[in-house]
Protein backbone atom coordinates (compact mmCIF):
# COMPACT_ATOMS: atom_id res chain seq x y z
CA UNK A 1 0.00 0.00 0.00
CA UNK A 2 1.17 3.10 -0.44
CA UNK A 3 0.31 6.29 1.01
CA UNK A 4 1.05 9.67 -0.37
CA UNK A 5 4.74 8.88 -0.66
CA UNK A 6 5.37 6.09 1.80
CA UNK A 7 5.27 2.57 1.30
CA UNK A 8 3.35 0.45 3.77
CA UNK A 9 3.84 -3.34 2.60
CA UNK A 10 0.38 -5.30 3.14
CA UNK A 11 1.74 -8.01 4.83
CA UNK A 12 3.36 -6.64 7.63
CA UNK A 13 1.91 -4.94 10.85
CA UNK A 14 2.72 -1.84 12.48
CA UNK A 15 3.47 0.41 15.69
CA UNK A 16 2.47 3.53 13.51
CA UNK A 17 2.72 5.82 17.20
CA UNK A 18 6.64 4.54 17.19
CA UNK A 19 7.36 3.99 13.55
CA UNK A 20 7.75 0.29 13.82
CA UNK A 21 6.79 -2.54 11.41
CA UNK A 22 6.75 -6.05 12.51
CA UNK A 23 6.95 -9.21 9.90
CA UNK A 24 5.77 -12.61 12.03
CA UNK A 25 7.92 -15.57 10.11
CA UNK A 26 6.67 -18.47 9.43
CA UNK A 27 6.06 -20.67 12.84
CA UNK A 28 8.92 -23.30 13.69
CA UNK A 29 7.76 -25.62 16.42
CA UNK A 30 10.96 -25.31 18.46
CA UNK A 31 12.01 -21.69 17.99
CA UNK A 32 8.34 -20.58 18.88
CA UNK A 33 6.83 -17.20 17.23
CA UNK A 34 9.04 -15.00 15.67
CA UNK A 35 9.00 -11.34 14.54
CA UNK A 36 11.13 -9.50 12.06
CA UNK A 37 11.33 -5.45 13.63
CA UNK A 38 12.66 -2.54 11.36
CA UNK A 39 11.63 1.00 11.44
CA UNK A 40 8.82 2.38 8.55
CA UNK A 41 9.79 4.40 5.61
CA UNK A 42 7.56 7.09 7.07
CA UNK A 43 9.80 7.10 10.34
CA UNK A 44 13.07 7.02 8.12
CA UNK A 45 11.96 10.47 6.32
CA UNK A 46 11.23 11.81 9.44
CA UNK A 47 14.90 11.19 11.21
CA UNK A 48 16.28 12.23 7.44
CA UNK A 49 19.54 10.36 6.49
CA UNK A 50 20.34 7.87 9.16
CA UNK A 51 23.74 7.52 9.64
CA UNK A 52 24.28 5.54 12.43
CA UNK A 53 22.28 2.58 14.58
CA UNK A 54 23.15 1.02 17.86
CA UNK A 55 21.78 -2.45 18.61
CA UNK A 56 20.98 -4.83 21.37
CA UNK A 57 22.75 -7.93 22.15
CA UNK A 58 21.53 -11.38 20.95
CA UNK A 59 20.01 -12.64 24.36
CA UNK A 60 18.68 -9.58 26.06
CA UNK A 61 15.13 -9.09 26.84
CA UNK A 62 12.74 -6.22 26.13
CA UNK A 63 8.84 -5.79 27.05
CA UNK A 64 6.79 -4.31 24.90
CA UNK A 65 7.67 -0.23 24.58
CA UNK A 66 11.05 -0.43 26.02
CA UNK A 67 14.00 1.34 23.97
CA UNK A 68 15.80 -1.57 22.20
CA UNK A 69 18.42 0.46 19.90
CA UNK A 70 19.64 4.00 18.93
CA UNK A 71 19.65 5.63 15.58
CA UNK A 72 21.57 8.71 14.63
CA UNK A 73 20.70 10.95 11.93
CA UNK A 74 22.25 13.98 11.07
CA UNK A 75 19.99 16.39 12.96
CA UNK A 76 18.46 13.63 15.15
CA UNK A 77 19.26 10.73 17.82
CA UNK A 78 16.65 8.56 19.48
CA UNK A 79 16.09 5.79 20.48
CA UNK A 80 13.55 2.54 19.16
CA UNK A 81 10.51 1.55 21.01
CA UNK A 82 10.19 -2.30 20.59
CA UNK A 83 6.51 -3.30 19.56
CA UNK A 84 6.22 -6.63 21.17
CA UNK A 85 8.17 -8.58 24.14
CA UNK A 86 10.52 -10.74 23.84
CA UNK A 87 13.98 -12.10 23.20
CA UNK A 88 16.88 -10.91 20.69
CA UNK A 89 17.65 -13.64 18.65
CA UNK A 90 19.24 -11.78 15.58
CA UNK A 91 20.34 -8.51 14.84
CA UNK A 92 21.58 -7.25 11.32
CA UNK A 93 25.28 -6.58 11.57
CA UNK A 94 25.46 -5.36 8.25
CA UNK A 95 23.63 -2.02 10.06
CA UNK A 96 27.14 -1.44 12.33
CA UNK A 97 29.29 -1.27 8.67
CA UNK A 98 26.04 0.37 6.64
CA UNK A 99 23.34 2.05 8.63
CA UNK A 100 22.42 3.35 5.40
CA UNK A 101 20.67 -0.37 4.36
CA UNK A 102 17.50 1.86 6.49
CA UNK A 103 17.18 4.65 4.11
CA UNK A 104 17.63 2.71 1.03
CA UNK A 105 15.80 -0.45 2.03
CA UNK A 106 13.86 0.09 5.39
CA UNK A 107 11.34 -3.76 4.73
CA UNK A 108 14.12 -5.15 3.14
CA UNK A 109 17.68 -5.16 3.95
CA UNK A 110 17.18 -2.92 6.40
CA UNK A 111 15.50 -4.67 9.04
CA UNK A 112 16.81 -4.41 12.93
CA UNK A 113 16.02 -7.57 15.00
CA UNK A 114 14.62 -10.34 15.19
CA UNK A 115 13.01 -11.87 18.53
CA UNK A 116 11.32 -14.62 20.00
CA UNK A 117 7.69 -13.30 20.81
CA UNK A 118 6.94 -13.28 24.34
CA UNK A 119 3.48 -12.71 24.42
CA UNK A 120 1.39 -13.44 21.29
CA UNK A 121 -1.27 -11.19 22.42
CA UNK A 122 0.64 -8.69 22.23
CA UNK A 123 0.44 -8.65 18.51
CA UNK A 124 -2.84 -7.69 18.59
CA UNK A 125 -2.50 -4.08 19.42
CA UNK A 126 -0.31 -4.07 15.94
CA UNK A 127 -2.61 -2.05 13.01
CA UNK A 128 -2.84 -2.62 9.44
CA UNK A 129 -1.05 -1.11 6.65
CA UNK A 130 -3.88 0.81 6.12
CA UNK A 131 -4.80 1.93 9.58
CA UNK A 132 -0.56 2.73 9.83
CA UNK A 133 -1.53 5.39 6.58
CA UNK A 134 -4.13 6.97 8.47
CA UNK A 135 -2.45 7.46 11.30
CA UNK A 136 0.59 8.96 9.15
CA UNK A 137 -1.40 11.26 7.47
CA UNK A 138 -3.19 12.61 10.50
CA UNK A 139 0.05 12.89 12.44
CA UNK A 140 1.77 14.53 9.25
CA UNK A 141 5.09 17.12 10.55
CA UNK A 142 5.89 19.48 7.60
Amino acid sequence: MKINDYELPDDLLYDAENYGWVRIEEKKEEEGEIATIGITQFGVEQTKEIAYVELPNVGDKFKKGQEYAVVEAAKWAGQLKIPLSGEVIEVNEKLLDYPELVNKDPYGEGWIIKIKIENKEEIKGLVSAKEAGEFYIKNKKE
